[in-house]
């Protein structure tokens, strides 16, 4: 190799590693922020134990959120987009996730008591050990195996909709 080239070759490698941990940092230690068009964007946030009851999210990004524990009783989450985002153990007591975007999201072990999933994308979501009590996932598109797992103990109807847990994952 040309002894002229190897300096310059060093020098935008460390330019283009120097920028890319730059922007690494800003994109994983995001906070929360409002776009342009008043949309919240909280992609890659990190939501752990945040108290959000009775909080609109409608329209709302929460890609690659970790919202582990986090208290999100009563909130609004219609049209959000929550892709490969962790609710873990968090509390979503009738919350309203019609028409979600939630492929790739882990809900294990989460309070879905009530919760609206109504024509929600779910595939590839994860439920493991939730309560879905009186959950409504009508029209939602689910995995088959996660279907069969959450039949075995899905139970209640939808104070809001009327429709049964059971009936809205057609249950045998």
């Amino acid at each position: 190799m040309n002894p002229r080239i190897k300096p310059w070759l060093r020098t935008i490698s460390v330019v283009f590693a120097v920028v890319w941990l730059v922007g690494s940092c800003f994109v994983l230690n995001s906070q929360p922020t409002w776009a342009d068009d008043g949309a919240q964007n909280f992609t890659f946030a990190d939501l752990r134990y945040e108290d959000f009851e009775n909080k609109n999210f409608e329209g709302a990004s929460l890609a690659g959120a970790i919202l582990l524990k986090a208290n999100l009783t009563n909130a609004n989450l219609k049209g959000t987009i929550l892709t490969m985002a962790t609710f873990q153990r968090s509390n979503l007591t009738n919350a309203d996730l019609t028409e979600t975007f939630a492929d790739r999201v882990l809900f294990n072990e989460a309070d879905l008591t009530n919760a609206i999933f109504t024509d929600a994308m779910l595939t590839s979501s994860k439920f493991y050990d939730a309560t879905i009590t009186g959950a409504d996932f009508s029209y939602a598109f689910l995995d088959r195996d996660q279907v069969t797992m959450m039949c075995e103990y899905a139970d209640g109807v939808n104070p809001v909709t009327g429709v049964s847990t059971r009936e809205s994952l057609e249950c045998p």
